[in-house]
């Protein structure tokens, strides 16, 4: 694509130099598996999110798996998540044994709906997973007080959000945990999979460090039956890296988002993205809504642009999923975006003769 969805290219030119003296400390010392890379970039992501505790792990799947068994949940029990969101936060669950119960999202913003959450909630609920989808910060108030009402904990899925803010306070630092993604087309990407939880609750901390380590805080002394899922420590020099810069990145997110609300203003049919009173968004995705999207999302292909849809398909509507018994109409507001959402390209080196150009091919598709 002449325009890409993301520029993994021109991230990576900026983080060149640290990286290679981070794998060259790495090679020179043989420290593959933990040691001191890992340790810094743990310490320092718990910084930035305000949190006592980061544990890294191999992938953002596996990050909301075990954030969630260190909450106690178990098998049989019931996560009320949204129907809008990428698979993984359903399967998190799945893996566990527990339910995934898929709830609408709002009509604005395409986040979980406290009401709908609050009609899901019920005797086998055993988690809630808010997503803080693209780049926004899911309403934790009233999700935190219907979860504490029901006396169950709060996981985010922050896997999109890392930086933003709701009225100052970090995204990933609301729940009892957090699951995060580092995939690479993340605003904090690495060069594969990886992924952390968060958590300022040291035994939640503890049972993810030991779980993720085949269930053993000590060599041969498995408490627990876990996985084996670490942070790679070559994903941690890369994240090292791009931590340093993920706050300037986000403010080029802003200023990018900024301008395509203008330059999309005298757009007929189509309908921007706004962010939510006491949100400070990192914009992971531009997420436009339009009718007729497939036809615009082929002439963007067709003249070189890198869009994208984020998701086609609610959780419920999926084959994996079928099982569940919630067929079309289950959640009007989340079905219905799902055939108009379009994903533009957004990224911290995006241009403004590219943000021109993708708009300008938009509203010719339109016409």
């Amino acid at each position: 694509m002449n325009i890409p969805l993301v520029d993994l290219a021109a991230q990576q030119v900026e983080v060149d130099d640290e990286v290679r003296a981070g794998l060259q400390e790495v090679f020179a010392t043989t420290a593959f598996v933990g040691g001191p890379a890992v340790q810094r970039f743990e310490a320092a992501y718990a910084a930035a999110l305000g949190v006592q505790h980061c544990v890294g792990v191999a992938n953002g799947t596996d990050a909301l798996e075990l954030a969630l068994r260190a909450a106690g949940v178990r098998p049989g029990d019931e996560v009320v998540l949204p129907a809008n969101t990428f698979i993984a936060t359903a399967e998190a669950a799945s893996r566990i044994g527990a339910v995934p119960v898929p709830v609408d999202v709002d009509p604005r913003y395409l986040l979980m709906d406290p009401d709908a959450v609050r009609a899901a909630v019920g005797p086998r609920t055993g988690a809630l997973v808010p997503v803080h989808l693209f780049g926004q910060v899911a309403p934790v108030e009233e999700l935190l007080k219907i979860a504490a009402d029901a006396g169950v904990p709060l996981v985010e899925d922050a896997a999109q959000s890392q930086g933003a803010r709701r009225h100052g306070r970090p995204a990933g630092s609301f729940g009892l945990a957090a699951g995060t993604s580092f995939y690479p087309g993340k605003n904090l990407g690495a060069a594969g999979d990886a992924g952390a939880v968060t958590t300022d609750d040291a035994d939640v901390a503890r049972t993810v460090r030991v779980l993720a380590a085949h269930g053993s805080a000590r060599r041969y002394e498995h408490e627990l039956v876990g996985m084996n899922s670490r942070l790679d420590t070559v994903q941690a020099v890369v994240l090292e890296a791009k931590l340093r810069r993920l706050a300037g990145w986000n403010e080029r997110r802003r200023e990018a988002a900024a301008r395509y609300g203008e330059l999309l203003a005298g757009v007929e049919g189509v309908r921007v993205p706004t962010s939510a009173e006491g949100n400070e968004d990192v914009w992971h995705l531009y997420v436009v809504q339009v009718e007729e999207r497939d036809r615009v999302l082929a002439a963007l292909h067709a003249a070189g642009i890198g869009a994208g849809i984020h998701y086609p398909t609610p959780v419920h509507l999926t084959g994996a999923y079928a099982h569940l018994g919630l067929g079309r109409g289950a959640f009007p507001v989340a079905e219905a975006a799902s055939g108009r959402i379009l994903s533009l390209p957004l990224h911290p080196h995006l241009t403004v003769e590219q943000q021109e150009t993708v708009v300008r091919t938009v509203a010719e598709a339109l016409r």
